[in-house]
């Protein structure tokens, strides 16, 4: 009985021990068909993974590493003809920025299928989501190409037909048409391969054209071993914009449409210059391809995007006989603007040449409208040829010059020096602590407030007293202005000031910091307060916002915006200081030119109306060394108010001044603007 039971109990046991070892060779069975198949897909992706790479760095050569070489010739094409033509397409569409996304591998229908989405810049710009599907050989490892995966829709000799219908870049003109940035004629200077001839005759003349070029022979070679290079292929090495004085034996000259700046110099760091796309530009900006030229710098840079346009053209499947297929991208072409300046390139010319080579600036604009006039800076540069090619001995003698030809020195900030005090003078007389027609009773060329000050005093150039705001100005008197500051206080002071434009950015398509009133809220000491009333301290402004400043004065207490498109409109802020104020500093001014003791009376001998204040801000790191000194002259036209010029010049020698240096200009402006 006992035994019977027991047979019973293994009896009931063994279907559920069958059970489960079935169960564990089902789900064997399948774990190792999941793991198979992923590992067949890991495979896969890595396969087409390595293919796209391939793509992406331009390796078409090595493509062939994942092509199953039965699947190749079963479509017509060896392994060395797919990659003759992913190079031959991709380089003549100008593809790049090749993005992968979606890939996915898996069995279906007994195959090893594949998919993934690409997007391709081609010259008009990012072609998105390109869908491709695929087999994989057995193991994973080949792709089974088709002419499908060049493009999706492509199949047995199929071409692309890529048409570009370029985009004229837009010029930029000046207030009266002339161009600043011009669309002209440029010429590119090169060799035919076959005209060099052979052994030392081909070096000889390499040789010569190369010095011509201001280039070395290896700079020659290295363009002649380029790739694409044959015997009767012209090689271009070097596009000025003027054409050449001496052409050696060999060298080839082509004339074709350019970027072209008539201007050079003297408009360089206004109007900037274009080059070449990179590929850092093109990862910022999937709408530009390896063809397009972009500003670089300056307004170029800065309107790049209404200079540009658009590139129009086609980029097509076509068959064998050229037959239209699918359409992958159609761009209209646009055509970028033409930008019009408030510049008067005849003042910006003869400002520049006034300068000398001088480290400085010049800034005209015309009060009422705010046109900005004239903006030039100096050393400078020649855009011309960082848009052509510059050598490297050019860029290393402008990038080692110690006064930076690059830089604009009008959107530079400086502290103003005494330019200045008709604003603080402005601000007492609004207030009511300077009163113009109180005298000041001032000895000696040094003072301070008290011991407290320590070794620190104000200095000023002439012993005069008594001192009047018009004596002050007229003589340019520091001791004056500072007492004046301390006056009427920081408070008042600084409420003035914020009136102005102090913090705020210009609407200007040019890069350049605020005005700034101080580094902190707050002066760190009544000894910078007095140093701020008379231009100094860390007061610091930029040329162009000085002449924004100042033109409260020609415009009776009304503050005028700058504008450089001349299609803008005016911006005025009014009431900054009293018409009354402005009235009296004006005639104040004017004596600084009429009066024998006035800094700027050497003017006196132009014949023209004009009010000024000139100015000199002292670099110095001790109260008794002599510092860099820059000078400054602000005047306007008092008679009509058509025109006013600041001009910079920094670290002056002895005997030179901005004063003497707007002569020109300003009879220019006279002459011109009256």
């Amino acid at each position: 009985m006992e035994r019977s039971t027991r047979t019973k109990k293994q009896n009931r046991k063994l279907p559920v021990i069958i059970g489960a070892v079935v169960l564990l060779l089902i789900v064997g069975f399948f774990g190792v068909r999941y793991y198979q198949a992923r590992q067949l897909a890991n495979t896969g992706e890595a396969t087409v993974k390595a293919f796209v790479k391939n793509l992406q760095k331009e390796k078409y050569s090595e493509t062939k590493n994942q092509l199953s070489s039965d699947a190749v010739k079963a479509a017509g094409y060896t392994k060395a003809e797919v990659a003759e033509k992913y190079q031959s397409i991709f380089t003549g569409i100008s593809a790049s920025n090749i993005k992968m996304k979606n890939l996915k591998v898996e069995k279906k229908n007994g195959a090893n299928q594949f998919s993934y989405e690409l997007s391709i810049n081609t010259g008009f710009g990012q072609l998105k989501n390109q869908k491709y599907t695929g087999t994989l050989s057995a193991d994973g490892k080949q792709i089974n190409w088709k002419p499908n995966l060049i493009f999706p829709g492509m199949s047995g000799k199929d071409k692309i037909n890529y048409q570009v219908d370029a985009a004229t870049r837009g010029e930029i003109v000046d207030r009266n048409g002339e161009g600043l940035a011009t669309n002209g004629t440029v010429y590119q200077l090169g060799v035919i391969p076959k005209n060099l001839g052979s052994g030392t005759d081909r070096t000889t003349k390499i040789a010569a054209i190369a010095k011509s070029l201001a280039l070395t022979d290896t700079d020659v070679e290295t363009a002649l071993s380029q790739s694409w290079v044959q015997d009767d292929f012209f090689v271009p090495l070097k596009t000025t914009s003027e054409a050449p004085t001496e052409t050696p034996d060999g060298l080839e000259v082509q004339t074709t449409t350019g970027r072209t700046y008539p201007l050079k110099e003297a408009a360089a760091q206004l109007i900037g210059y274009v080059g070449k796309v990179t590929a850092d530009d093109i990862k910022k900006n999937e709408d530009l391809s390896t063809d397009s030229v972009i500003g670089r710098s300056g307004l170029e840079r800065a309107l790049d995007k209404q200079l540009r346009g658009t590139d129009g053209g086609s980029l097509a499947i076509t068959d064998s006989k050229g037959n239209e297929k699918k359409v992958l991208q159609k761009i209209e072409k646009k055509d970028g603007e033409t930008v019009k300046l408030t510049i008067d390139s005849r003042a910006q010319q003869i400002a520049y040449n006034s300068l000398g080579g001088k480290a400085g600036s010049s800034v005209v604009m015309a009060p009422k409208t705010g046109d900005l006039l004239v903006a030039a800076s100096s050393p400078s540069f020649d855009p011309n040829k960082m848009t052509n090619g510059i050598s490297q001995t050019d860029y290393d003698t402008y990038s080692n010059d110690a006064n930076q030809p690059f830089m604009s020195r009008f959107a530079t900030g400086y502290a103003p020096g005494s330019t200045f005090k008709p604003v603080t003078a402005a601000i007492g007389i609004d207030a009511g602590t300077l009163n113009p027609d109180e005298e000041l009773t001032i000895s000696g060329l040094k003072w301070q407030k008290d011991s407290s000050w320590g070794s620190y005093q104000v200095t000023r150039v002439s012993d005069v007293s008594p001192v009047n705001l018009k004596t002050a100005l007229v003589y340019s008197d520091n001791i004056y202005m500072a007492q004046e500051t301390l006056k009427m206080g920081e408070k008042t002071f600084r409420a003035g000031l914020n009136k102005f434009i102090f913090g705020e950015d210009l609407d200007l398509p040019i890069s350049m910091d605020a005005a700034q009133i101080s580094s902190k809220d707050s002066f760190s000491s009544e000894i910078s307060l007095a140093d701020t009333g008379y231009g100094q301290g860390q007061l610091l402004l930029n040329p162009i916002q000085q002449i924004t400043t100042y033109s409260v004065f020609p415009n009776n207490g009304t503050l005028v915006y700058p504008k450089l498109i001349a299609d803008k409109e005016t911006k005025t802020k009014k009431d900054v200081i009293k018409a009354s104020s402005a009235a009296t500093i004006t005639t104040d001014m004017q004596a600084v030119v009429s009066d024998e003791n006035g800094t700027a009376h050497s003017l006196a001998a132009l014949n023209i109306p004009l009010a000024a204040k000139t100015g000199t801000a002292e670099i110095k790191q001790k109260q008794d060394e002599k510092g860099q000194e820059n000078s400054f002259l602000y005047a306007f036209d008092s008679e009509n108010q058509n025109y006013s010029v600041v001009e910079f010049l920094e670290n002056k020698a002895e005997g030179t001044s901005a004063t003497e240096l707007s002569k020109d200009l300003l009879t220019y402006l006279h002459q011109t603007y009256q």
